[in-house]
């Protein structure tokens, strides 16, 4: 199996499954003397984690990060960086049911049509939980960023037919008009305020109505999907290249690539598909701030400057306690009902994911950036 590798100069390859003794990353043309400890992936392995609340899968994975190359003294040292998350929660009796089966929604028929074979056990390489080895890659990315002032941030917007109002939500949950203004460019919640909810949703009156939304679900034995927004600041203008190096197409194409987002979009988004170029078009000022942001940060691949916003369509959770019609291997009809332990949304957990994700992306387009103006090479080597 190839594609399982990403970027150009900060490279990240993961490996493993989800029911098998471990997986994991490696992250290498990471720059050396970057400050890195198996303390710093608590957190963001936390937001991924299972079992936290009632709207995600009970699995009991602690997900603890262990580094077994490319740090010396807590510091990166320029080579490869081997990163390993131990499984200690596998309970591959619950798929032995769907050994033959092709479950509705899943990789099942398509993993069998490529390789004529596959890892029925949680998926497998297709499984949710190689993003375990994205979020850990995403910290070290994260680390190289922080040093420049890049600040990434991303919350659910919406789940089902429950949407944050706009986004614009001060820090006791109320409307003001500080935050109006930040809708410019994207509402920018802080982490207090999108981990007060149990759906990571920072509009506390869109969260409780999702709350009884899933809840009602769950009894059905249904599931959700729902809207991840990502935005991120202190980007300098110059990231991204106009062909196919395109800022917001790697954008795309990283966030395309977790398993359960069937679309992306930047800045506007699809409503620029009814607008108009005078209402589309973002005036620039003399203070080189753009007056409006449909741009979504990028304006002919290339980032310009202004917050860069994104947004990540998820489908609901495959896996349902619902009847559901399909075929076994052999093409015989069947009713199946997914057993074993699933999220009802998917996006609560996801939200670290697509931080992580973008973080490998605009950490690889610096670095790639760096040798688009030959003055820059030769400052750089004449120090």
């Amino acid at each position: 199996m190839n594609g399982s590798s990403f970027g150009s100069i900060f490279q990240v390859s993961t490996w493993g499954e989800s029911h098998g003794k471990a997986l994991g990353v490696v992250v290498d043309g990471c720059p050396a003397g970057i400050n890195l400890t198996e303390k710093d992936f608590e957190s963001a392995m936390a937001r991924r984690r299972p079992g936290q609340t009632k709207y995600v899968t009970p699995r009991a994975e602690q997900d603890q990060v262990e580094i077994l190359s490319g740090v010396f003294e807590g510091r990166t040292t320029g080579t490869p960086i081997s990163l390993v998350i131990r499984n200690t929660s596998q309970k591959s009796g619950d798929y032995s049911e769907i050994a033959h089966i092709y479950r509705p929604g899943h990789a099942d028929y398509t993993f069998d049509a490529k390789y004529g074979f596959r890892d029925y056990r949680g998926g497998g390489r297709s499984s949710g939980r190689e993003t375990a080895s994205r979020v850990a890659a995403g910290v070290v990315a994260g680390k190289f960023l922080e040093e420049l002032g890049i600040a990434t941030t991303a919350y659910v917007k919406q789940i089902g037919p429950c949407e944050c109002v706009n986004g614009v939500y001060s820090k006791d949950g109320t409307v003001s008009d500080e935050a109006e203004e930040k809708t410019r460019t994207g509402f920018v919640p802080s982490r207090e305020m999108i981990e007060k909810s149990p759906l990571r949703m920072p509009d506390p009156d869109a969260s409780a109505r999702a709350e009884e939304y899933l809840s009602e679900l769950m009894k059905q034995g249904d599931s959700a999907g729902g809207i991840i927004e990502c935005i991120v600041t202190g980007v300098p203008a110059g990231v991204g290249d106009p062909v196919f190096g395109k800022l917001d197409a790697l954008l795309g194409h990283a966030l395309f690539s977790i398993g359960a987002v069937k679309g992306v979009e930047i800045g506007a988004g699809f409503s620029v598909a009814g607008m108009n170029g005078s209402t589309d078009n973002d005036a620039f000022s003399s203070s080189g701030i753009k007056l409006t942001n449909n741009s979504g940060g990028i304006l002919g691949g290339i980032s310009d400057g202004d917050d860069i916003v994104i947004r990540a369509a998820f489908k609901p959770t495959p896996s349902i306690s619902k009847p559901q019609q399909t075929v076994t291997d052999k093409g015989e009809e069947i009713t199946i009902e997914v057993r074993g332990r699933h999220d009802p949304v998917i996006v609560p957990r996801a939200v670290v994911v697509v931080e992580s994700m973008v973080n490998l992306v605009l950490t690889d387009r610096l670095l790639v950036g760096m040798s688009a103006q030959m003055d820059r090479i030769k400052a750089f080597y004449k120090n």
